[in-house]
């Protein structure tokens, strides 16, 4: 007769290895911290510079991007885990998580950013460059402060699934939940009580922020919905007020 995968007595024996879960969930979450603080610094680089009126430069990043958005992220993992070591570039799991999953988001981060800093109204710059700020101090004081308040749902979203991303690295022995919750599967037959339990871990960290992007999309809509008020003091040449409005995201 056959055992049920949901069982009382494979739950109570899955948490008698509570440690292995514990462990890949652990490794899972700073591999996505590790991973987000890559892709925020790649995705921020790039949006800039895909952003200015260098075309070689935008160029190169559009080759970046379309590479890496159109290109499955399993194949990319696999791609650092078989083929580099040919070239004479070997890393563990860890490192390949972290640089792979990383680099994959990074390209999304960059679209994002590029679409709030387009959504400024040019007419930002040009103030600031009549003022005297070069093109980076008027980008890190004025343009990416306003920016920064538009893209923020989006790429809150984007950790939401920098987190479910790595769950591919099951594919390479990574140590994270997902491999975790395979091996005990296969070796002890825990499939119900690993995998449900797995699927309530990625919950409780994924649910919070997909939560918290959702209450800033709507507390930006609300924003753009209210009407302005005008100042009567306000000097007549300062630079415009930060706009409010989704844009292009």
């Amino acid at each position: 007769m056959k055992t049920s995968p949901f069982s009382l007595d494979k739950w109570l024996r899955f948490f008698t290895n509570w440690e292995a879960m514990a462990e890949g969930f652990t490794r899972t979450l700073v591999i996505a911290l590790l991973s987000l603080t890559l892709a925020l610094a790649v995705g921020v680089v790039l949006g800039i510079l895909s952003s200015s009126n260098n075309k070689a430069l935008r160029r190169a990043v559009r080759c970046y991007v379309e590479l890496f958005q159109n290109i499955p992220l399993v194949i990319q993992i696999y791609f650092f885990y078989y083929v580099l070591p040919y070239a004479g570039v070997v890393m563990d799991q860890f490192a390949i998580g972290v640089l792979g999953v990383g680099l994959y988001t990074g390209a999304y981060i960059s679209e994002v950013v590029r679409t709030g800093i387009q959504s400024i109204p040019t007419g930002q710059m040009e103030a600031a460059k009549s003022q005297g700020f070069t093109y980076v101090q008027a980008m890190r004081l004025i343009i990416l402060p306003q920016a920064f308040r538009l893209i923020l749902p989006p790429l809150t979203n984007q950790a939401v699934n920098l987190i479910k991303n790595t769950s591919v690295l099951a594919i390479i022995a990574g140590g994270d939940l997902m491999y975790q919750a395979d091996s005990l599967a296969a070796s002890k037959l825990f499939y119900g009580p690993a995998y449900v339990t797995t699927g309530l871990l990625y919950f409780i960290l994924c649910f919070p922020l997909s939560t918290m992007a959702r209450k800033l999309e709507q507390r930006m809509h609300r924003k753009a919905a209210a009407p302005v008020a005008v100042s009567k003091k306000a000097p007549a040449q300062t630079l415009a007020a930060p706009q409010t409005q989704m844009g292009g995201i």
